[in-house]
């Protein structure tokens, strides 16, 4: 529910600025249309305030957060293995396929019921990472791809180039069983789900907050002559 109230005071935030024709005449001034925009902002910004977040839940142990990952873009989870470095970034299916395609939950709650996850694992001293794209479900999770890549930040057009191996659905099915138990014995797993849910949620409500007072921002900043 949390979710689908952020979702429609944006929804209904956006019905509210467009198209001009519906927030003022064509005789109307600059400054009143204006007005009316910053006054719709702050009606949204003050409704998304109020909203209470979901319950707090802490990543399985002994994953941490990365500090900053609700504020910016990159991984969310990070943890040492063997001497590995492991990395997580999430994503959400609606980012991938286009809106309104997503299928709610049958209790009609619109839960994120399917994540995408950046699997990063790098070495010291390694300039290439094993990457893995999975799906990652509450009770399960599954590999789309796995390839080899320079470390994050790292990404250059000879890079992108380089072969990336066959597509993980051709493998042999006890090479994909054993990437599978690769990930598992680093903690990704459907344990994560619940965690990655969450953040998901919380950062989209800090998203939504900030494009509120950035676009409120620009819109009352003073016009140059």
């Amino acid at each position: 529910m949390w979710r689908r109230s952020i979702c429609s005071a944006a929804i209904h935030a956006a019905s509210r600025l467009s198209p001009p024709a519906r927030c003022a005449s064509s005789s109307a001034s600059s400054s009143a249309v204006d007005s009316l925009i910053l006054r719709s902002l702050k009606e949204h910004f003050l409704e998304v305030s109020k909203m209470s977040p979901p319950p707090k839940v802490n990543p399985p142990s002994p994953y941490a957060i990365v500090k900053g990952s609700l504020v910016r873009d990159g991984p969310a989870l990070r943890r040492e293995y063997n001497g590995e470095e492991i990395t997580i970034s999430v994503m959400r299916l609606a980012n991938i396929i286009p809106a309104g395609a997503e299928a709610d939950d049958d209790d009609g709650n619109e839960s994120i019921n399917q994540l995408f996850l950046h699997v990063d694992v790098s070495k010291s001293g390694n300039e290439d990472s094993l990457h893995f794209l999975c799906g990652l479900y509450p009770d399960a999770i599954g590999i789309h791809s796995v390839c080899l890549r320079p470390k994050t930040g790292t990404l250059s057009l000879p890079s992108m180039n380089k072969y990336q191996g066959r597509v993980f659905q051709e493998l042999d099915q006890k090479l994909r069983d054993a990437f599978h138990f690769f990930l598992e014995e680093r903690g990704v797993n459907e344990r994560l789900f619940r965690f990655l849910q969450a953040w998901l949620y919380v950062k989209d409500h800090r998203n939504l907050m900030s494009w509120f007072k950035t676009v409120g921002s620009f819109i009352n900043e003073p016009k140059k002559t």
